[in-house]
């Protein structure tokens, strides 16, 4: 039976002293190796959901468990050890840092996280070895062989790197945060074919979010924010 990675039960979220309420989310259930399309517009709260699942936000109320881990009962340290342990994010402007070389940026969750680093490799040779690894998968090795900096990358061989960096390791979580916005129709399926690809062989479930309803056609499971956020506008 397949590990359940998210479950979310009677999850409500709201800014303090606001009196909004941004996510009234009754149930989700999100099993290992789905590759869900989370759809919805700007405000329907996508974004408050994947800072629940990050622990960058806590729930008021209802339970929230990632990895059958309740994250609100987590402090915040170990909040953070959490999501870099076990959660893979790639962002929408992909936040490289422009002082390290395409190599350095695929690497640097392994300095944080004992448990990724394990996986990735017994030591730092092995580590950069999966990193090229990952690199070339994803159409980069004539940059990597160049020695290319970040800066000089393309917008879609900047999201490949942020895909890298996200994957290694093997977390068992990806969220892909509106990571195709910026590439035409060509681009974004051949990426989305290549994240596929690589988080079958890492055995990570993914969590892939946007507003573009066209890409919703190459996953197998759907889900809009309009149905499940219960909240009150």
């Amino acid at each position: 039976m397949a590990e359940t990675i998210l479950d979310f039960k009677n999850v409500c979220f709201s800014w303090k002293n606001s009196g909004r309420e941004l996510l009234n989310l009754p149930e989700l259930l999100v099993k290992q190796h789905d590759h869900v399309f989370l759809q919805g517009p700007s405000g329907s709260g996508k974004s408050t959901l994947l800072a629940l699942v990050g622990g960058i936000l806590v729930s008021e109320s209802g339970t929230l468990k990632v990895l059958g881990t309740e994250i609100k009962s987590l402090s915040s340290s170990a909040r953070d050890s959490f999501r870099v342990d076990h959660i893979g994010f790639i962002f929408q402007l992909f936040n490289l840092l422009p002082y390290l070389s395409i190599e350095e940026n695929v690497i640097l969750p392994l300095s944080f996280s004992k448990i990724r680093s394990k996986r990735a490799g017994r030591t730092k040779i092995d580590q950069v070895k999966e990193a090229h690894r990952l690199l070339k998968a994803l159409g980069l090795g004539e940059q990597l062989a160049e020695k290319s900096p970040v800066t000089e990358l393309s917008v879609g061989q900047q999201q490949r790197v942020a895909a890298a960096r996200a994957l290694i390791g093997n977390p068992e979580l990806i969220i892909a945060d509106e990571p195709t916005s910026a590439l035409d129709a060509d681009l974004r399926h051949s990426f989305l074919d290549l994240l596929f690809s690589e988080c079958k062989k890492a055995g990570s479930t993914l969590l892939f979010v946007s507003h573009d309803s066209s890409l919703s056609e190459l996953f197998k499971r759907k889900i809009s924010m309009d149905e499940i956020n219960n909240k009150v506008n």
